[in-house]
């Protein structure tokens, strides 16, 4: 979408104002908006632009980032970045940093993407048995939370259909 003032920008600045039950909206480049007042600190004294790391250091904010046995902050020990430095940065320093940090990361990893493991997409016509494996994997996972819930019988179904779909598989 192109800025309604200029033609030449892109927008970048989404505004909608409403008077009086009229509903007037504008989408502005970064630069006709700062012309037009828009991005004032008066006016609006609450607006930073967007990051990436601000939305994941909003999200890790809850997580202590502290070792638990000696009560330090929690460091990679192959690059040396700490969990602090990465809500900072909001990038690791290294893939070692993956494990470093395993405890903070995984709760986040879940949060904002459902799981902890990359699922990738399946192709529609070779994938029907990778389908029935990851089906097998879901299953297992409700199974353990079944059991550690104590929902023996919801369990008994599971492990069921567990075995018809391994079944299934061994064809």
């Amino acid at each position: 979408m192109m800025c309604d003032k200029c033609k030449i920008r892109p927008a970048t600045v989404h505004y909608t104002q409403i008077v009086n039950g009229v509903k007037t909206e504008m989408h502005l480049c970064q630069q006709c908006a700062a012309e037009e007042g828009l991005l004032n600190t008066e006016v609006f004294p609450t607006f930073t632009p967007f990051s990436v790391q601000n939305l994941l250091s909003g999200l890790m904010d809850f997580l202590p980032g502290i070792d638990e046995f000696t009560k330090q902050p929690l460091k990679c020990s192959y690059c040396g970045m700490t969990y602090e430095d990465f809500k900072k940065i909001g990038r690791l320093g290294c893939s070692h940093c993956y494990n470093a940090f395993s405890e903070e990361l995984n709760p986040l990893m879940r949060r904002i993407h459902g799981s902890t493991e990359h699922r990738g997409k399946i192709p529609k016509k070779a994938g029907g048995k990778m389908r029935v494996k990851r089906e097998i994997e879901e299953l297992k996972y409700q199974l353990e939370k079944a059991i550690k819930e104590e929902a023996y019988e919801k369990a008994a179904e599971l492990r069921d259909k567990i075995r018809e779909l391994e079944k299934e598989l061994g064809k």
